[in-house]
């Protein structure tokens, strides 16, 4: 991926003169063209110009927020296509023995109608002593619920019993 350096600079506000150019549109398009031609002469490539609000003082206490056009350049950032350096990853393995037997075990209980083990999303919080009296509390109704139903009730509802106290 590229990485990209940026560059922002005040886009001109005044016209200049050159050589041929008459006018204040062209003394000011004059300007804005040396100005983009300089930026690509060191790589920068332009991308946008903006209208963004700035806030300055303006006598002793006062603020006032003054409009400041700026023209966005950037550049692709340098040294760091010579430091990509991406990584071979080794082909994958055939499978063993093992996994084909694990994988055929796994399809017999499930053509047998052996049912998955239900998740209810929660963590089993009895060992963990660090696990907050709430997340405890909606942990047990969830286990509650999903084996009195033998479904994951976890998008359901709180009872008022169920509700985590504060």
């Amino acid at each position: 991926m590229i990485r990209y350096e940026y560059k922002v600079v005040p886009a001109p506000t005044k016209g200049i003169k050159g050589k041929g150019v008459r006018g204040a549109e062209a003394k000011f398009s004059f300007a804005l063209q040396e100005l983009m031609n300089g930026m690509s002469g060191y790589g920068w490539e332009y991308q946008r110009s903006e209208t963004l609000p700035s806030v300055e003082r303006s006598g002793i206490a006062g603020t006032t927020t003054e409009w400041r056009n700026v023209l966005v350049f950037r550049r692709p950032r340098s040294g760091d296509a010579a430091e990509f350096q991406p990584e071979l990853l080794p082909a994958p393995s055939m499978p063993t023995q093992e996994a084909d037997e694990a994988f055929e075990m796994a399809n017999e209980q499930q053509a047998a109608g052996a049912l998955p083990l239900a998740d209810n999303g929660v963590e089993d919080t009895e060992f963990d002593a660090n696990i907050g009296a709430s997340l405890s509390i909606l942990a047990r109704a969830r286990n509650v619920s999903s084996e009195t139903t033998g479904e994951d009730d976890a998008d359901g509802p709180m009872d008022d019993e169920e509700a985590p106290k504060d």
